[in-house]
């Protein structure tokens, strides 16, 4: 039996990492098996990515992908501004973060919207499931109102909507998926991976201890019963994978699942303008109303400079560029404390 390869005749094993430590069921593992497909099947050299990381159950899992790629776990909330100055120092190679919740709606906030707002090149993965896994269980920011789990009082405060903020400060690639949607979640990292400048995707990815009580709005139960698709339609179940669904643009199909409840799958047609902000804002606000979750490519524009762009860096990695290079010399360092200095 021959193995297949991808178009630079890499098998799929060299993208894989080690085994996974997570609780079985957790969402996080399949969206790095997404990941791992993904960047095989884009055909990127693995020791060409590099996968960045903060701190909490989400950004534990680039142990279990790419483990031929350069990596680096920083300090909670601090991926965006390491990775900065990653980007900066070699802008040649593939930047994936992966982050939580916790990580980008919390500690991490500020981090995450200068990045944006900087139009760093790199691909954002929120691996969103509403609670901190890590210290057992407490309500991120991103939980929705009177959102209870098993012990503890209901959630009372507003929750933060990661893609709406994206949108706001003007990120250029912002979608949303589901764990469990494995075509979709394929394609739009596959897009994400080549888009130019920031991509972020906001994947709800239920935590089966602590978040899956069936009153969360990310638990397992409720996002399969709710969820309403604007492209690209798929969905697998925690042991075996659905059959695949086409549904014509603009209708619907019941689809059931193998516990016999029914899922409800709608795909929006060509209307959805995925180029206009404020038609992405609506719908999201919209689909909160309504407390369902859409899902697919929210917004996209390729009109700001990314920011090896706008700081001009040389075609060469810094990394790569001689001493000579690097130092001005006596005259250039004099010529240049004139200009501050006039």
């Amino acid at each position: 039996m021959s193995i297949k390869l991808n178009v630079i005749e890499r098998p799929k094993a060299d993208y894989k990492g080690g085994p996974s430590s997570l609780c079985p069921g957790c969402g996080h593992d399949q969206i790095s098996n997404v990941i791992i497909q993904a960047c095989w099947e884009n055909g990127i050299e693995p020791h060409r990515i590099a996968k960045m990381s903060g701190i909490g159950c989400s950004s534990k899992t680039p142990a279990y992908f790419l483990g031929q790629s350069h990596g680096f776990n920083t300090v909670h909330g601090r991926m965006p501004s390491v990775t900065t100055g990653a980007n900066m120092i070699n802008k040649n190679l593939v930047y994936l973060g992966v982050s939580g919740d916790g990580d980008s709606a919390s500690i991490g906030i500020g981090q995450f919207i200068h990045a944006i707002r900087r139009n760093l090149n790199m691909v954002y993965i929120i691996e969103n499931n509403g609670v901190y896994g890590l210290t057992k269980g407490q309500y991120s920011a991103t939980v929705e109102i009177g959102s209870k789990k098993r012990k503890g009082m209901p959630n009372e405060k507003p929750p933060i909507d990661l893609c709406k903020l994206a949108i706001n400060v003007g990120c250029g690639f912002v979608a949303r998926s589901f764990s469990g949607s494995k075509k979709q979640l394929t394609a739009l990292l596959k897009a994400a991976l080549s888009h130019k400048g920031m991509a972020v995707i906001d994947i709800i990815s239920p935590c089966v201890t602590f978040a899956n009580n069936d009153e969360s709005y990310r638990s397992y139960g409720y996002v399969k019963d709710n969820g309403e698709e604007l492209h690209g339609v798929d969905y697998i179940h925690h042991f075996e994978p659905i059959a695949e669904v086409d549904i014509p643009e603009g209708e619907f199909e019941d689809v059931e699942l193998f516990d016999g409840s029914v899922l409800r799958l709608e795909t929006i047609g060509q209307s959805y303008d995925y180029t206009d902000p404020t038609e992405a804002l609506a719908a999201l606000h919209n689909a909160e109303k309504e407390k369902k979750h859409i899902t697919g490519l929210l917004h996209h524009s390729n009109e700001m400079q990314t920011a090896d762009e706008d700081q001009k860096l040389v075609d060469t990695p810094l990394s790569d560029l001689s001493d000579d290079l690097m130092r001005p010399s006596r005259e250039k360092h004099a010529a240049m404390m004139a200009r501050f200095l006039a």
